[in-house]
């Protein structure tokens, strides 16, 4: 049995990450023999506004740091919308900056984000047209609408909550998503949903329902970062409950 340390720069203020990620990783436990332990470090942020967002990554250079003391064996940077708010492409100077942290400090780290893993993500399902639902406010969620598209994935439609306060986006019932989901013009048009753009917005419970309901592969940013991270490792990926890209297939 190998033991494997997953870390997490985490937003002060997120509460789903280490509950979804973990989640997702037991009921792997369940079918694989690899054990997981999980160990974060948090910057500070309250409100999801493009300042506190750029304010906050500013800090992401300690969280490496402090998780590399630790010799975890993978990191996650845990917050979308705040790389997607820095610029197109952030996610990659973002991770080879964190993982050049964890050299330097002689722990030399592979570093995913939530924002590339969920496009790294999209593109290994081979969907090219999505739809997208955010907790987010409008501004921002433009933003992650362009970023995406910025990496030749077409969001057909999308979903903004106008959720500010991050632990009320923690709070939002993943059971309404089903019903956000249905509401949507141009399902039929898409060729997978992203039920959750966000990492702090609860969705895992309603991934199965939604593919049913639709008939299309559904991913989230945390069944995505998980994905990420399993890749990261060189570890099957096949988590039950973790939906389309989750299935061991991708």
């Amino acid at each position: 049995m190998t033991n494997y340390r997953i870390g997490q720069i985490v937003p002060s203020s997120n509460v789903t990450m280490e509950t979804e990620i973990p989640a997702l990783l037991r009921a792997r436990e369940g079918v694989s023999p690899e054990r997981f332990t999980f160990h974060s470090s948090r910057m500070r942020m309250k409100k999801v506004t493009k300042e506190e967002l750029a304010a906050m990554d500013a800090a992401s250079d300690r969280c490496a740091l402090e998780l590399s003391d630790a010799k975890v064996d993978v990191m996650g940077y845990a917050c979308l919308v705040a790389i997607m708010s820095m610029g197109r492409g952030y996610h990659r100077e973002s991770q080879s900056r964190l993982h050049e942290v964890t050299k330097d400090n002689e722990s030399p780290t592979p570093v995913v984000s939530s924002a590339g893993a969920l496009v790294e993500g999209i593109m290994a399902l081979g969907a090219r047209r999505v739809a997208v639902v955010a907790p987010y406010m409008k501004p921002l969620t433009e933003l992650v609408v362009d970023y995406i598209g910025s990496e030749g994935i077409e969001v057909v439609e999308w979903r903004a909550l106008e959720i500010s306060d991050n632990l009320m986006v923690a709070a939002h019932d993943p059971s309404k998503l089903p019903g956000i989901v249905a509401g949507m013009q141009h399902i039929s048009d898409v060729d997978a949903v992203v039920l959750s753009a966000c990492v702090q917005m609860p969705s895992l419970p309603a991934v199965a329902l939604v593919e049913a309901q639709t008939g299309k592969p559904v991913l989230t940013a945390a069944i995505a970062t998980t994905w990420a991270m399993l890749k990261a490792l060189d570890l099957d990926t096949r988590v039950p409950g973790g939906g389309a890209l989750l299935s061991g297939a991708y």
